[in-house]
């Protein structure tokens, strides 16, 4: 009876045996099914990468095709609106920070939207101090190495902006604009400052300048930087003069690159609209002592400096014409 009964169970062993095998097979089949569809799934860590990749490309292209338009302003709101106006039709701007100083006033900027659409946003910066050096901050809003700083009543044309900026592309770590000044060693060994039509003593030299100034100009963001990690003094300088900050810009790249401070690029419609503001608030430079106040800056931050780094240059690049040599019976 053992024997009969251990046959009698031996078909059951045999079939569980084979069901073993087969599940087995179908289980290895399974595995190979889901690994080839798993090719077809989508990787999120590659797509991870390439969005990052994307975004990454993205903020280049922004970097090095855009620049960032800032305009400090000051009791000249209409004028303001008017140049914001004009610059959202200008190629390349990626962005406008208005530098508000108007110390406890509001802001146009719900005006601003409510007659948009607009191409280019506009930031509002409120400060708490009205200071000339306010537009020389690292702004958070800034996300361009490029930076085109452009003064409330000063209106370039569009093609003279594109083709500024096309210049500083190729002259990146200098200030590349429309209004060129110099500076003379006098007689005396005091610094004056002028322009082209200052003659240095012993050279005349009537055609060079030293500097190209901020309130109409290109330069890079790095040297917003620059400006705040310099010496107490030209910070104290700037606030007691309420003046002369561009003038510290043109030290501080000079001395940073070893180069004339500036490119002048001559431009063909550069118009000043201060007259157009209903205030009535006129700029600085109609002060008398605006002139005087300019030599005294310089000489002030030629011993802050340690020596005089600014350059000379008479390299003047036109539309029509590149380059050429500064002529100072063009006025500018």
């Amino acid at each position: 009876m053992r024997c009969i009964h251990h046959i009698c169970k031996l078909p059951g062993r045999v079939i569980r045996a084979r069901m073993l095998h087969v599940s087995f097979l179908v289980c290895v089949l399974l595995l190979l099914v889901i690994g080839s569809l798993a090719a077809f799934l989508p990787n999120n860590k590659d797509d991870g990468i390439k969005a990052l990749k994307r975004k990454e490309n993205s903020r280049t292209l922004v970097t090095r095709d855009s620049f960032t338009l800032i305009m400090q302003t000051f009791n000249r709101t209409d004028v303001l609106l008017k140049l914001l106006n004009h610059y959202q039709a200008v190629p390349n701007i990626h962005k406008v920070i208005v530098v508000w100083n108007n110390i406890g006033e509001k802001t146009p900027e719900e005006l601003w939207v409510s007659l948009g659409p607009h191409p280019v946003p506009v930031v509002f910066e409120e400060q708490t101090v009205n200071r000339m050096r306010n537009r020389l901050q690292p702004f958070s809003a800034l996300e361009t190495d490029a930076i085109l700083m452009m003064d409330d009543d000063t209106l370039v044309s569009a093609h003279d902006v594109t083709f500024a900026f096309s210049v500083w592309k190729q002259f990146p770590d200098q200030i590349v604009g429309f209004v060129p000044r110099k500076h003379i060693l006098t007689s005396s060994g005091i610094y004056s400052y002028g322009g082209f039509e200052l003659q240095a003593p012993e050279l005349g030299n009537g055609d060079l300048y030293s500097m190209v100034l901020i309130g109409a100009a290109f330069f890079h963001r790095s040297y917003l930087e620059s400006f705040q990690r310099q010496p107490t003094a030209v910070h104290a300088l700037i606030d007691e003069t309420q003046n002369c900050d561009d003038i510290a810009m043109n030290f501080i790249v000079a001395k940073h690159t070893g180069k004339p401070s500036g490119v002048f690029v001559k431009p063909v419609d550069l118009r000043n609209l201060e007259k157009d503001a209903s205030s009535g608030y006129i700029g600085m430079w109609h002060r008398p002592e605006h002139l005087l106040q300019r030599s005294y800056c310089l000489n002030k931050l030629a011993k802050i400096f340690k020596g005089m780094p600014l350059k000379y240059s008479n390299i003047m690049i036109s539309q029509f014409g590149f380059p050429s040599y500064a002529n100072h019976k063009t006025k500018m």
